[in-house]
């Protein structure tokens, strides 16, 4: 009795990761000059903003929110402009608290990239360009660029 009461209490203290919902919670597609652009012949020079956010909820729950701005523009015209915030609720459990920023800003991203890049690319095509995938991100780097521009700059004394 006492081993199963242990093993309980064990396995209440472990880290729990869950995915409870991966939704859109935004998406912009804009086309300012169509139907001009469609004339064109040349390839425009495409753009691609990434940022992430996470809020805590309720116990233990978070959203995590990715988003994709993707610009494409022509000398000054715009092309396309399409913005998707590819959003997740994630349940995350007894982890470390310095575990808890590197999970949301690492493994959250992940998880909701594809789906943001899928949005992206269907909002593209449903305006009627060709095919555009975005190409694959890594957070971990993003992540740890982000913490060392945030280190304060080493002093010298003389």
């Amino acid at each position: 009795m006492a081993a199963e009461k242990a093993q309980a209490q064990d396995q209440a203290q472990q880290a729990q990761f869950t995915i409870e919902k991966i939704y859109v919670r935004d998406l912009s597609l804009e086309v300012p000059n169509a139907p001009q652009v469609f004339l064109e012949r040349e390839s425009p020079k495409v753009d691609i903003q990434l940022g992430t956010r996470a809020t805590p909820l309720e116990e233990g729950h978070y959203e995590v929110v990715l988003t994709v701005t993707s610009t494409a523009k022509l000398g000054d015209k715009t092309v396309f402009l399409v913005e998707v915030q590819q959003a997740g609720i994630f349940q995350i459990r007894n982890l470390p608290a310095e575990s808890l920023e590197p999970v949301l800003s690492v493994t959250c991203p992940n998880i909701l990239f594809p789906y943001a890049r899928e949005t992206v690319s269907d909002a593209i095509v449903r305006a009627g360009f060709p095919q555009f995938l975005l190409a694959p991100v890594n957070f971990e780097l993003l992540y740890q660029q982000r913490m060392q521009q945030a280190q304060p700059a080493p002093t010298t004394t003389q």
